[in-house]
């Protein structure tokens, strides 16, 4: 499979798996569902690199545990915003800090994409801020889990801070040796797990799992951690740029699937964020 395949199974996977977690957020502890994502993540890593092996150097540890810190933040705070603000908000957000974040990372690192990828890339920016763009006509607060009401412009900054987690796991981790296997993706997951537990006890807020829904992250981080994988593979086939942008799209896999399956309202200018995602993907594509 082609970089360009590669990052986009990877958007359609981070898709999925920030629908399931913003689900399993609405009914349980966002963060206790962030913590189980990891594990579930780290569960499924350890298996495939005791299979694959590989010989990390220290340099790949340490882009590891930097990309665990961004992995850990974009977990925690990505669920937290699922869990009181609409999937079609706070998902889409946290794509805007993962492309820039790569983008800015391939150019410091001398990378020059083609023309009509470099175009791809700049279509891109504008589909991800239309489709995460808040509507006029919806400024409400939004309901939470408990029966609470939390302003709208709360859900932005948590997919804000996902976003520039995120940024950072996909820049950090693009540094990892193609010798290294996956151990290093394993300590990511391991150390992500480890900043959720800090992040929700500083906040005071509730990470044991409790309810049973809250397991539904060991599936999010099934899928979450295959996307990293696909991620990291487009990035070693590719540019570090496109892949991080491509990768960045996933929020329009979570918009439509919470506006097929949930019923949320896709607003027009969503829609023309989304056409625009399909458009930089041809541009990418014809590049």
């Amino acid at each position: 499979m082609t970089a360009l395949g590669l990052a986009l199974v990877a958007a359609l996977t981070y898709g999925l798996s920030d629908f399931v977690g913003g689900v399993a957020s609405h009914r349980a502890s966002a963060w206790a569902v962030a913590l189980l994502s990891q594990l579930g993540g780290a569960g499924a890593v350890l298996v495939v690199a005791l299979v694959v092996g590989g010989t990390p150097e220290p340099a790949d540890w340490a882009w590891a545990v930097l990309g665990g810190v961004g992995n850990g933040v974009g977990t925690a705070f990505l669920y937290r915003g699922l869990s009181s603000g609409r999937m079609g908000v706070v998902a889409p957000l946290s794509g805007v800090g993962a492309a820039v974040v790569p983008v800015a990372a391939g150019l410091a690192l001398g990378e020059r994409p083609r023309l009509m990828v470099a175009a791809g890339l700049v279509v891109a920016a504008p589909a991800i801020w239309l489709v995460s763009r808040e509507p006029a006509d919806d400024p409400a607060p939004v309901p939470r889990r408990g029966g609470g009401r939390t302003p709208a412009r709360a859900a932005v900054v948590d997919g804000l801070l996902a976003g520039a987690g995120f940024g950072t796991l996909f820049a950090a981790l693009a540094q990892v040796g193609d010798d290294a296997g996956l151990f290093p993706v394993l300590l990511n997951q391991l150390v992500a797990a480890v900043v959720v537990v800090v992040v929700a006890a500083g906040l005071r807020a509730p990470w044991v799992p409790r309810r049973p829904a809250a397991y539904l992250g060991l599936v999010s981080g099934v899928l979450g951690v295959t996307g990293t994988l696909l991620f990291l593979l487009s990035a070693r086939a590719g540019y570090l740029a496109v892949a991080g942008v491509l990768t960045s799209l996933y929020p329009a896999v979570t918009v439509l699937l919470a506006a097929l399956l949930l019923r949320e309202r896709v607003h027009r200018s969503q829609g023309v964020g989304l056409l625009l995602c399909a458009a930089a993907v041809t541009l990418v594509a014809l590049g």
